[in-house]
């Protein structure tokens, strides 16, 4: 599914490399688990994937589902089936939520030769994912993110993969800001949508997500490196002992 090699990334315009040599499978079905301190290359590594400005990849590749990604422009890469969940969601004022949804689901579909979805298949599917997020019909018609709690963000999000049905997703750091509800809500969402075919990329400071969404995998990244790749005892282990010992014996 998603096959990155030797993927090398610096700053556009700057010397300074972020990611020196990244190399990570996916597979259809699995959920893998990005950890590590700051300054790691984890969300660098999020942003180069779905294709935003102000990198430059120096060798590597990365590839969904044989496509070359780095070859392709960011609407491409989320046709093709990427989708990533931001960090810091933004606000789109003057645009609504439900036409935004619509408008996205659409264009991908268009973009993949599918038809469109009318008005009312549309409407009946929103309000079928909003309910397991338990998003309300208020939170749908107001403006993309515009007064939403951090909480109401991050279920927008997922409501937008649950509307999409990506078959790769990228979650970077989607706990960041979140309540134990919120996060058992976002998790429920994520885990709703598992699958054999669709697989999961989470980037994480913190365990306690993963006490919700079990990854099959945990990788440990570091100076814009993978450095130790483990099965979910891993991330027990940083939670733990921190990233000393294990940055100690790799570096």
């Amino acid at each position: 599914m998603l096959e990155i090699r030797n993927l090398q990334v610096k700053l556009q315009d700057e010397d300074k490399q972020i990611l020196k040599g990244v190399d990570l499978t996916v597979e259809p079905g699995k959920v893998h688990a990005i950890m590590g301190p700051n300054g790691s290359g984890k969300s660098t590594l999020s942003y180069v994937l779905s294709g935003r400005d102000g990198y430059e990849v120096t060798g590597g590749s990365a590839h969904l589902d044989g496509a070359d990604l780095l070859e392709m422009e960011p609407e491409d890469r989320a046709a093709a089936g990427l989708f990533l969940a931001f960090q810091y969601p933004v606000e789109i004022p003057g645009v609504g939520n439900m036409t935004f949804l619509r408008t996205a689901l659409n264009a991908q579909r268009k973009a993949r030769g599918e038809p469109e979805v009318s008005a009312g298949d549309f409407l009946k599917l929103v309000r079928e994912k909003a309910k397991t997020l338990k998003i309300d019909a208020e939170m749908l018609k107001r403006p993309v993110n515009v007064g939403f709690s951090g909480g109401e963000k991050k279920r927008n999000e997922i409501l937008q993969m649950a509307i999409l049905e990506p078959t790769m997703c990228i979650l970077d750091e989607t706990d960041s800001g979140l309540d134990v509800d919120a996060m058992r809500l976002v998790a429920d969402g994520v885990n709703a949508l598992r699958s054999e075919g669709r697989g999961f990329l989470v980037i994480t400071h913190y365990q306690r997500l993963l006490d919700h969404i079990r990854p099959d995998v945990v990788h440990i990244m570091a100076d814009g490196r993978i450095i130790k790749t483990g099965g979910p005892d891993l991330a027990l282990e940083v939670e733990k002992n921190g990233y000393a010992d294990i940055l100690a014996e790799a570096l």
